[in-house]
């Protein structure tokens, strides 16, 4: 019996799992940290077995075939060992990949792809689809390959996770746009994260689609100087008809294989530039699928906020507080701010990734009244901005509502779109911005 050896017991994890024991393999996990309960009583209810708080080489090693979270970087000695002794590393989305043969809707970027995603995911649903959601955002691929299996997949994928894929094939691929992020899992350089993301294309046929960002121009230049095997279809906010996606004055036009769908961009539910760009990402992949003009507007007219992405959480005395924790590097930040129609307390900090914050500078000028910079060393916000705005420096949560609510005039918003990762103060972006918005709800009270 083939041995199955999982590094990592998170969701990805456990579902791969769930799947090697379906598929008859010898399983075991091993997680170097605590294992959530709702983890554990699954992998005991199915009598596998498992380990936490270590890695035990003699039983990692024993393995013939590996699959480890996408947060364990490949650079660990633990997997250059694995891999120095022929052992196979692959990821929970390759490993569910080789035992379906379901159609898959794969997105990634760097922004915009959990919004795309689960538009994309909502329009096929909307339309009588069976359809599920994995990757980053739903279940697990590999659960649901082994206990609920759909004829389509709308999928997430990170860097991270495209890293462990080999021979997984998208059939509608979605690359939303690139920008600098997680540089330090790329040996601090640009193009090899770039190259990561561009790992989406392989195994792709020549009747496959991939649709791409063209305003961004780093997928732009690469798209025009190598050899992409499916059809190419890129979309802009521009009015370039050349491309499959384009405005045509307020109106979003798309086209593909003979069809041309047309919404205005006030009749999608989530709204400012990043969102169009998702929305025209997710019609040309609805398009590809069959999906009718009639359920296609239904789904875009019906989709809801997507929480911790420009979330409007209350609007308290006059003053609108939004939750975009999620913005976790500057180009999200970005798109925040190009959206805000109103004076701006905005709300950033947390763990710096070596960012760039000069392509912030206009929009801060234009929109920004106060930057309230939370986290433990705001010493680079402070020193980017304090020539640009005024910039107060805080280190709690409960200290920067104080101020915001305070300086924060009727007709302003309030906006937490971080630029950084969360994890000096937080667990992570969501608990940031579950923190965030109950802070918000007590200042109702």
């Amino acid at each position: 019996m083939e041995r199955l050896v999982i590094l990592g017991g998170g969701e990805s994890g456990t579902g791969a799992a769930l799947l090697g024991k379906k598929l008859g393999y010898n399983v075991f996990l091993s997680d170097k940290g605590k294992l959530a309960d709702k983890y554990k009583n699954v992998l005991e209810r199915e009598n596998i077995p498992y380990e936490e708080g270590k890695h035990t080489e003699e039983k990692i090693f024993t393995a013939t075939l590996v699959v480890k979270s996408p947060g364990i970087p490949d650079k660990v000695p633990m997997i250059k060992a694995l891999r120095e002794r022929g052992i196979e590393v692959i990821s929970e989305i390759e490993f569910a990949g080789r035992h379906t043969d379901a159609t898959m809707y794969c997105i990634t970027g760097s922004n915009g792809k959990t919004t795309t995603t689960l538009l994309l995911h909502h329009i096929l649903k909307n339309a009588g689809y069976d359809v599920g959601l994995a990757g980053n955002v739903g279940s697990s691929l590999a659960a649901q390959v082994a206990e609920n299996k759909h004829r389509f997949y709308v999928v997430e994928l990170s860097s991270f996770q495209l890293d462990g894929m080999f021979r997984f094939k998208c059939d509608t691929a979605i690359l939303t746009n690139i920008t600098p992020d997680h540089l330090d899992r790329y040996d601090y350089k640009f193009e090899n994260y770039v190259d990561s993301k561009f790992r989406i294309l392989n195994n792709m046929r020549p009747e496959d689609l991939f649709i791409c960002g063209y305003d961004c121009d780093v997928v732009r230049e690469r798209v025009g100087r190598m050899g992409v095997v499916p059809s190419v279809a890129g979309f802009t906010y521009s009015e370039d008809e050349h491309l499959q996606a384009f405005m045509r004055g307020n109106i979003v036009v798309a086209r593909l294989e003979g069809r041309e769908f047309c919404i205005d961009k006030k009749d999608i539910t989530i709204q400012g530039r990043h969102n169009v760009y998702n929305a025209m990402a997710a019609i040309l992949a609805s398009l590809k699928a069959g999906v009718s003009d009639e359920k296609l507007r239904e789904g875009l007219m019906t989709f809801p906020q997507v929480e911790h992405r420009l979330e409007t959480v209350a609007v308290v005395n006059g003053v609108t507080y939004i939750n975009d924790s999620k913005a976790t590097n500057v180009d999200s930040a970005w798109y925040a701010l190009d959206s805000m129609h109103a004076p701006v307390v905005w709300i950033a900090g947390g763990t710096d990734k070596g960012n760039d914050y000069s392509v912030l500078f206009d929009l801060v000028r234009e929109k920004v009244k106060l930057l309230i910079c939370m986290g433990v060393d705001n010493r680079k916000l402070i020193d980017a901005f304090s020539p640009i705005c005024e910039v107060l420096d805080t280190h709690s949560l409960d200290e920067t509502m104080a101020i915001a609510s305070q300086r924060a005039e009727e007709g302003d918003v309030v906006l937490l779109s971080p630029c950084c990762a969360s994890f000096d103060l937080f667990k992570n972006y969501e608990n940031r911005g579950e923190l965030f918005k109950e802070k918000v709800r007590e200042l109702i009270k």
